[in-house]
C-alpha cells in the first residue's frame, strides 16, 4: 500500500528559508522573494529562463512604476510634491516608461562588469535575471508609497505638517529603497556573494547622489 506524500515531500530548503515545490505561481513566488530573494533568485536561475520571460518582468516592473508615479504626480500629488514636478508631467512619466527597459538593461551590464571585476560568477544573463526579478519583486512596494502619498495629500488640510517638504516628497523617494535592495540581492546572489550590503550601500549611494544632482540642476534651471 502506498503510503501519501508528506508536506515535506514537495519542500525544499533554500537560503534561510523552506520552500513549497509547487509554488509554480507567480504570487507565490514573489512571496518567496519578498522572505529570502537570493533563494527565490537562485531558484529562478536555476529554471533558465528564456529571454522573453525576462523581459516580461522588466515590462510588467514597468507598468507599475508608471500607475505608482501617476498616481503619486498626477492624481493625488501633495502641494509640495505638486510644486516641484514639471507642468507636463504625463509626458515626463510616458518618456521615464519608454526609457526605463532600456536603462535597465544598461545597468544591469554596468553591475554585472563591476561585480566580475571583484570576482563574480555570473553570466550577463544572470545577472539580468537577478536584477530584472528584483526589479518587479521591488514593484509592488511603488504602489505601497504610492498610497502613502494619497493617504497624506487627504490629510494635508488636518495636518499641516505633513505639507512640508521634507515628509511630502519623502514617499516619493522611499519607493526607490525596495527596489535598491531586491535588485542587490539578485544580483550579488547572481554573482555568488554572500553579503548584500556592499553593493546595496554603494547602489543606495549613488540614488543619493543623483538626486542632489538633480535638485542641484533644478535649483540652477537646467531641468
Amino acid at each position: 500500500m502506498v503510503s501519501e506524500p508528506q508536506d515535506d515531500d514537495y519542500s525544499f530548503k533554500a537560503g534561510m528559508g523552506t520552500y513549497r515545490e509547487d509554488h509554480t505561481n507567480l504570487v507565490a513566488k514573489v512571496t518567496d522573494a519578498w522572505r529570502d530573494m537570493p533563494a527565490s533568485t537562485r531558484r529562478l536561475i536555476n529554471e533558465h529562463p528564456s529571454e522573453a520571460r525576462l523581459l516580461f518582468f522588466v515590462l510588467m516592473s514597468d507598468l507599475i512604476f508608471f500607475l505608482s508615479w501617476s498616481v503619486k504626480t498626477v492624481v493625488s500629488p501633495t502641494s509640495i510634491a505638486e510644486s516641484v514636478l514639471p507642468t507636463d508631467v504625463a509626458v515626463l512619466l510616458v518618456g521615464a516608461l519608454l526609457v526605463r527597459t532600456s536603462s535597465i538593461y544598461i545597468f544591469s551590464f554596468i553591475v554585472g562588469f563591476v561585480l566580475r571585476l571583484f570576482g563574480g560568477k555570473g553570466s550577463s544573463k544572470e545577472t539580468r535575471a537577478g536584477m530584472f526579478w528584483g526589479s518587479f519583486v521591488a514593484a509592488p512596494f511603488g504602489i505601497l508609497a504610492a498610497l502613502l502619498t494619497v493617504a497624506m495629500a487627504s490629510l494635508e488640510d488636518v495636518m499641516p505638517f505633513l505639507g512640508g517638504e521634507t515628509i511630502s516628497l519623502a514617499p516619493l523617494w522611499l519607493g526607490m529603497l525596495p527596489f535598491v535592495w531586491f535588485v542587490s540581492a539578485g544580483a550579488t546572489e547572481a554573482h555568488q556573494f554572500k553579503r548584500i550590503f556592499p553593493l546595496f550601500a554603494a547602489l543606495s549611494l549613488l540614488c543619493v547622489v543623483g538626486m542632489f544632482w538633480a535638485l542641484y540642476l533644478r535649483a540652477n534651471g537646467v531641468i
